[in-house]
């Protein structure tokens, strides 16, 4: 009989690349899979547990696949991620629908847990998550053109507000030459953009090579003929060197985008988070980097409410981020996670306070990218089609500026013909939209 198997990914784009090599391992199997968890005999519910309101969705999709069983909709539920890993003995005991629970070490045995839960036993499953493998053929779950590639895993950075060391252990960078393999099958399957991922990029390959070498793999990178951009995501601002900068200065492959997660640039808070640096290095970098890559576009996040953040800590964050008018923000108000030493911290504050300081940051920086992307009216640029909007009668993508799902899109019409998604192609600016611009194609020639 057949077996249908469906995969709901939660959370960040690393545990996609997690959910992307289980399925092809269960496809490989043999077992059927299907695009809807709903519809299939087994979900399997990747889950995220890194802050709050992502264990509060992970819990919520867990209930919603657990009424389904119980309607007999599906027959069975398989929760693995990173919830799973951090709180196993509370999932195993409060969510007694679970057919299995298994940690991040357990995902290469994936088929085999299928097969005993099919057969009537539940599964607990954890085994060492040091010997999972950290590379693998993946069925991918992004459009057909884009794709992450994880150049590590876990993290041994060791802020005091981040459990991620606890969870997925210490760093552990994937080998050069195994990227590059990974890479070419991809390309080969038409991948054109690749976005590098890990909890730290900048601190690749330290563990390997003896020194961080993500100057020499972007390097290798860009020798792959049919890929167009490179994006780099979590770029640790203390290690960016000379090295990186220039390498994505003179690389004409490497898109001309930086995140580089912040968090605050007050000197104690940051010590307090155990990160280095204060607000003067913070500057320094802004502008060195601004000068070396004139067109860079820079991302980064921010943490309000952290303990012991008092109001004139606040407002030279505040400042900061006004004077640095940063293309890309995001800011989060403060999330005390167990088993992290800033929870235990004195100076907790009011939830209140930590979100309306997270609202203020937020509504400035409305201003600055309303500002920056008034810019680019009359102007043109580079746009990769990612589809059509039926209701808005045009087509969306992104610009070298955009990274998927986190940042905004350009809408544009193109009315001389049809339009496949993956292509890439010149749209004039003629208005702009919040965080999108809008336009129409000038140039229709694929790349």
């Amino acid at each position: 009989m057949e077996i249908r198997v469906g995969l709901v990914s939660l959370g960040c784009s690393k545990n996609q690349v997690d959910a992307e090599r289980m399925l092809y391992k269960i496809m490989e199997k043999g077992y059927s899979l299907v695009g809807d968890a709903a519809l299939a005999d087994v979900a399997i519910i990747n889950t995220c547990g890194f802050i709050e309101s992502a264990k509060q969705e992970a819990i919520e999709t867990i209930l919603e696949f657990a009424q389904l069983k119980k309607e007999g909709r599906i027959k069975h539920i398989i929760i693995t991620g990173c919830l799973a890993e951090r709180y196993k003995n509370e999932v195993i005991k409060e969510i007694p629908e679970a057919d299995a629970v298994i940690g991040i070490g357990s995902n290469d045995s994936i088929t085999d847990v299928i097969e005993k839960v099919c057969s009537g036993e539940r599964v607990l499953s954890f085994e060492d998550k040091y010997k999972l493998s950290l590379t693998g053929k993946r069925v991918q779950t992004t459009l057909s053109f884009t794709s992450y590639l994880k150049i590590a895993e876990g993290c041994s950075n060791c802020c005091s507000y981040c459990a991620i060391p606890s969870i997925r252990g210490k760093y552990r960078s994937v080998p050069m030459d195994e990227l590059v393999s990974e890479v070419k099958e991809l390309v080969r399957n038409g991948v054109r953009e690749l976005i590098l991922i890990a909890q730290d990029t900048t601190r690749y390959g330290e563990d390997l090579y003896g020194e961080p070498t993500l100057h020499v793999l972007i390097g290798e990178l860009c020798r792959i003929e049919e890929l167009k951009w490179i994006r780099i995501l979590y770029l640790y601002p203390e290690r960016i060197t000379d090295k990186i900068l220039d390498t994505i200065a003179t690389q004409d492959k490497v898109v001309k985008y930086i995140d580089m997660p912040i968090q605050h640039c007050n000197g104690e808070i940051l010590k307090r988070m155990n990160r280095p640096g204060d607000e003067a290095m913070l500057r320094r970098l802004v502008h060195k980097i601004r000068r070396k890559i004139p067109e860079i576009v820079l991302r980064t996040t921010f943490i309000t409410g952290f303990p012991g953040e008092n109001e004139e800590q606040f407002n030279e964050l505040a400042d900061f981020a006004r004077d640095m008018e940063f293309e890309r923000l995001g800011c989060f108000p403060y999330s005390a996670e167990e088993g992290t030493k800033a929870a235990l911290m004195d100076g907790q504050l009011d939830d209140e306070v930590k979100q309306h300081r997270a609202d203020i940051i937020m509504e400035q920086q409305m201003m600055i990218v309303n500002n920056k992307n008034a810019r680019f009216i009359g102007k043109t640029i580079e746009v990769v089609c990612e589809g059509y909007d039926r209701y808005g009668e045009c087509y969306f993508g992104r610009s070298y500026m955009d990274s998927p799902e986190i940042d905004g899109k350009v809408f544009f019409t193109s009315p001389k013909r049809r339009l496949v998604p993956g292509i890439f192609v010149k749209v004039k600016i003629t208005e702009i939209m919040d965080y999108d611009l809008i336009g129409d194609v000038v140039d229709e020639s694929a790349q």
